[in-house]
């Protein structure tokens, strides 16, 4: 089993719509977090998150959120966030 942190943010077009970022696997929570509060300050939404699991067999546990910031189309209101 393996567990993957990636930090996706999110920006606004020139229309207005909500557009994500190219998302950026990092080696570790804090690396995840770091990063994710960095892209806070410059972007319209951001969110860290790890996923547990096998990729040979691709089986994966939910993600969990570590941190999430500004609009996040991905999430759900009741997503609990971890911190």
């Amino acid at each position: 089993m393996l567990t993957y942190f990636v930090v996706q943010s999110f920006n606004f077009t020139p229309k207005g719509a909500i557009a994500a970022r190219a998302a950026v696997e990092v080696q570790d929570i804090e690396h995840a977090l770091r990063l994710a509060e960095k892209l806070a300050e410059c972007s319209a939404g951001v969110v860290a998150f790890s996923r547990t699991g096998d990729p040979s067999t691709g089986e994966f546990e939910d993600a969990i959120i570590l941190y999430a910031n500004g609009i996040v189309p991905a999430l759900e209101a009741e997503m609990p966030v971890a911190c």
